[in-house]
């Protein structure tokens, strides 16, 4: 008798946006894959066996090249910086800048194509369920910002000096400019600075960790 294969659970929009980060169609991903820019949006639940506790862990990644950028960091609930547990070196760009480790996050990610912009800012809470000991990835979508505009080419070496000073503007349906979350605006133009790093090696939105303190 021939096996039927199990049913795949099939996945929450919570968890879609946790693991994945912004829906792209394939020939964006592959768009990206092509120019080498490598961002990983994803959001894990990770256990401390010493401390006792989960943690969620984040990675700020990402870059630019002139016609295309993508990039995603994290920040605490309040929209200030968080120091990461370890800055990543590589001889690449365009990938991994650092880890993040934090009971909750928020994680603003931004995708590029020449001057037009998208913009998902989302919440991440560990999520207790009664009777059980391991924790849910809990998501709440923040702010979407759709078909966003660059007021100038940020990516080009004379606009380098407005970098982190500037966001995409964002419309709604009827013509009428979004309001971002003024609590997240810094984060939000580190992001978009991010983005506009062309060949970028570092983290835009991140912080060292105190020295001697504790870590998250």
């Amino acid at each position: 008798m021939k096996a039927v294969p199990a049913k795949r659970k099939p996945e929450s929009a919570s968890l879609r946006h946790a693991l994945h980060g912004l829906a792209l169609p394939a020939s964006v991903l592959r768009a990206l894959q092509k120019r080498g820019i490598y961002c990983t949006p994803g959001i894990s639940l990770e256990h401390q066996y010493l401390a006792k506790r989960y943690v969620l862990r984040g990675v700020e990644s990402g870059g630019a090249v002139s016609d295309m950028g993508r990039a995603c960091a994290f920040v605490s609930p309040e929209g200030d910086a968080l120091p990461w547990l370890q800055s990543l070196d590589s001889i690449a760009v365009n990938g991994r800048h650092a880890i993040f480790l934090a009971e909750s996050l928020v994680r603003v990610e931004i995708l590029r194509t020449v001057r037009t912009c998208e913009l998902a800012i989302t919440l991440h809470t560990l999520s207790h369920m009664p009777g059980r000991n391991r924790p849910e990835v809990a998501t709440t979508l923040l702010f979407r910002g759709r078909d966003g505009v660059l007021p100038i080419d940020l990516w080009k070496d004379e606009h380098r000096a407005l970098r982190g000073k500037l966001t995409p503007i964002f419309y709604d349906r009827a013509g009428e400019v979004l309001q971002l979350p003024q609590r997240f605006e810094e984060a939000i133009r580190k992001v978009t600075a991010a983005v506009c790093c062309v060949g970028c090696k570092h983290s835009h939105a991140g912080v060292p960790p105190v020295a001697g303190g504790l870590r998250p």
